[in-house]
């Protein structure tokens, strides 16, 4: 589906990019940023030793969200998730956005980190707004219950090209290893985001240019999608981009799932990796 902003067809990176300059390296440390009030404030985001901070990657997924609230605002999505939701500041300040809609949007976080589980939870309480967390590799066992009813995925994935043998590690070391050209990780999340996108559904996803975004567009074409760049970002190491894919009418594919029709999504999951405070 179009997404109603002029936006690119399918598999071809869009030049209307908006680009920035931030100086220092992306992967670890928290960072200068000129957030607002939508968005989560820094001072509340919780940290844990093995989980990842707020950095340039966080800050430019966030400013391509708010550069698209109006759209997001348009949508009123029915459930938003985050794959790897880390300390938690992507998926607070995406419900901090969007808080005002009368939608009751419900919001759903993964992590397969269990320090990054606690400390997303710690960050939303802080902010006063609520998602549901699990502790999963990446949608692993919500395949099922989620098929076709996620509207909106936000992703900064493990794009940092790594030997092979690292993905996996446990604590902070999966947030960012990304085996071969960074993409390893990628390819087994694109298409199991595929399965639990709704017909309406975006993606947002963070990637680096050693990752090939144009060979991720190309592969997500493959799968029924359009994309474009929603911002381009450089900083003294890399080019980061966050890229947005919607269902394309004009694919050809009759792949995508049906959407079921729950309303009380969540309630009926057999999960026992949700986590709880104090469980």
């Amino acid at each position: 589906m179009a997404d109603g902003d002029g936006a690119a067809a399918s598999g071809k990176l869009a030049q209307d990019t908006a680009s920035g300059v931030e100086k220092g390296l992306p992967r670890r440390g928290k960072s200068c940023s000129g957030r607002t009030l939508n968005t989560a404030q820094i001072p509340l985001v919780a940290s844990h030793p093995e989980v990842y901070e707020p950095c340039d990657d966080s800050f430019a997924l966030v400013d391509a969200l708010l550069s698209d609230k109006a759209q997001l605002s348009t949508l009123k999505p029915r459930l938003c998730m985050e794959v790897g939701c880390g300390s938690g500041y992507v998926i607070t300040s995406l419900a901090i956005m969007l808080r005002n809609l009368a939608s009751g949007t419900q919001y759903l976080a993964t992590d397969i980190n269990k320090h990054a589980a606690e400390t997303t939870q710690a960050t939303l309480e802080a902010h006063g707004v609520h998602a549901d967390v699990v502790v999963t590799d990446i949608v692993s066992g919500l395949e099922k219950h989620l098929a076709g009813m996620v509207d909106v995925v936000v992703i900064n994935p493990p794009y940092v090209p790594t030997p092979e043998e690292e993905i996996g590690c446990k604590g902070i070391a999966s947030s960012w290893a990304g085996g071969l050209n960074g993409r390893q990780v990628i390819d087994r999340i694109l298409p199991a985001v595929r399965e639990i996108l709704s017909e309406r559904g975006w993606l947002y996803m963070v990637a680096l240019e050693d990752n090939d975004p144009l060979d991720i567009c190309h592969q997500m074409s493959e799968m029924g999608y359009a994309s474009r760049v929603v911002l381009k970002r450089c900083t003294e190491e890399e080019s980061l981009f966050v890229l947005k894919f919607w269902r394309d009418p004009h694919a050809g594919t009759n792949m995508s799932p049906k959407s079921p029709k729950s309303e009380s999504w969540f309630s009926q999951l057999p999960f026992r990796s949700l986590w709880h405070k104090g469980s």
